[in-house]
């Protein structure tokens, strides 16, 4: 698995960097910004943030080219187990800045070992969320991390913890926080214009299926033992990497996690229970008989908080994307299109001094990360409120994985009194992986 780079020859082995970047604590190096690489087209250096994309499928692509359009930084590198993709990153990058400075990897180990790179941009399949990340924040970069934080509740407080020891900061790319009527819906319900809420509805739709599919060569260019990873090792086929590893619960965990990650982070924040989680989980889903794909087609969870609120996920029975707040004077739904409300004077509104107008709502997610970066302010989407959002994805999914009802200390993040509970809380991960 060897890159086509060769600048870490003579360095430490790749288990040697692993085992001390995430296991023992690693010194903040220096930052040294790329004012070496010269060129009129690029921001001035001492202004100048330079960003490595590691992860280039259908998200790292849209960041990449979003990244791009922000003139205070500069990516110097792209990193993708797939060399098809990765070459077409190193094309973009270098017509934008109109030459052929980018460098490309195969290994993120390789990347994050440069210390001339301040960002990383990691836009993985989720099993691949937690390694690179502690890695990273260890060797003083500065993250802007794809949802869902993590694959596991236990890898996503590593990442919390690495954020916090590291004086880091980090976005999650849950992008709807950034976005004026998803801030405008939570800032009418917690400021009790729906009066008492009783409970938020949120529907992401329905799980996919798929037959099986014979063994099949791994296509040339594609570094599929480096995909794999930490995830247990199974034979190649092509529906199984690049998007549709979200529908396998070796890498993902379907629906829930996936649109979860955005729409149940919107529920969690309007709610007021972005910094907590439920008491009790409970619910039910239908997983496929047969076939590779093997998360929730349908399903339907019930979270009970301690305030007396409820937050119901389904894929049917409520509508098909979004999020519903209820109270005892009136509702707001709000999904990507959209922002309704019964009455409807509440979207005639103008709110003063509001608890989102003060987060700078005109500015764009990944410019609110840059800013954040450069005044070492917390970011719209900080690592402990995603933490604590994709936390009620998983336990959904573990509620309805064992077929009964879980409560949830969201103090320690336990299962209480469940031993399977507890234990699908993380996972064993394949060698020589580990966080």
């Amino acid at each position: 698995m060897k890159s086509r780079e060769s600048f870490v020859e003579g360095m430490i082995s790749r288990r040697q960097w692993l085992k001390s970047a995430v296991t023992s604590a690693v010194s903040v190096p220096v930052l040294i910004s790329a004012s070496a690489i010269g060129g009129e087209t690029r921001p001035v250096p001492s202004n100048r943030l330079t960003m490595a994309v590691i992860g280039i499928g259908s998200m790292g692509l849209r960041n990449l080219q979003a990244f791009l359009t922000e003139s205070d930084c500069q990516v110097t590198a792209v990193c993708d187990v797939d060399a098809a993709r990765r070459q077409e990153a190193v094309n973009i990058v270098n017509q934008h800045y109109n030459d052929r400075g980018c460098a490309q990897y195969n290994d993120f180990r390789e990347v994050i070992a440069r210390k001339d790179i301040d960002l990383l941009c990691l836009s993985l399949p989720d099993h691949w969320h937690s390694i690179p990340a502690i890695m990273g924040l260890a060797a003083g970069k500065d993250i802007y991390g794809e949802k869902p934080l993590a694959y596991s509740v236990v890898e996503g407080r590593a990442m919390v913890n690495a954020v916090q020891r590291y004086g880091r900061v980090w976005q999650t790319g849950s992008w709807q926080r950034s976005v004026p009527h998803f801030q405008f819906a939570c800032e009418l319900v917690r400021k009790g214009y729906i009066g008492r809420l009783k409970y938020a509805e949120v529907g992401i739709g329905f799980g996919p299926t798929t037959a099986s599919q014979p063994l099949m060569p791994v296509p040339v260019g594609l570094d599929y033992e480096m995909w794999l990873g930490p995830a247990p090792w199974a034979p190649y086929t092509e529906q199984r990497c690049h998007f549709n590893f979200r529908w396998i619960s070796d890498y993902g965990g379907g629906q829930v996690t996936d649109w979860g990650a955005h729409h149940i982070d919107i529920a969690q924040w309007g709610m007021d229970t972005e910094y907590t989680g439920p008491v009790e989980v409970e619910g039910v889903g239908k997983f496929p008989a047969e076939g590779l794909w093997d998360t929730a087609i349908t399903y339907r969870f019930e979270c009970r908080y301690a305030n007396g609120s409820r937050m119901i996920v389904a894929s049917e029975d409520v509508f098909d994307n979004g999020v519903r707040f209820v109270g005892d004077k009136g509702w707001i739904h709000v999904d990507r299109n959209q922002i309704d409300a019964e009455p409807k004077s509440l979207l005639r509104e103008r709110l003063n001094n509001g608890m989102v107008r003060n987060l700078k709502d005109r500015q764009s997610h990944r410019r609110n990360f840059l800013d954040c970066v450069k005044n070492r302010a917390t970011p719209i989407s900080n690592i402990e409120v995603a933490q604590r959002s994709i936390t009620v994805g998983h336990l959904g999914n573990i509620a309805m994985q064992l077929g009964r009802k879980i409560r949830w200390d969201a103090e320690t993040e336990s299962v209480v009194g469940d031993i399977s509970g507890q234990q699908m809380l993380s996972r064993s991960m394949r060698d020589p992986w580990k966080i």
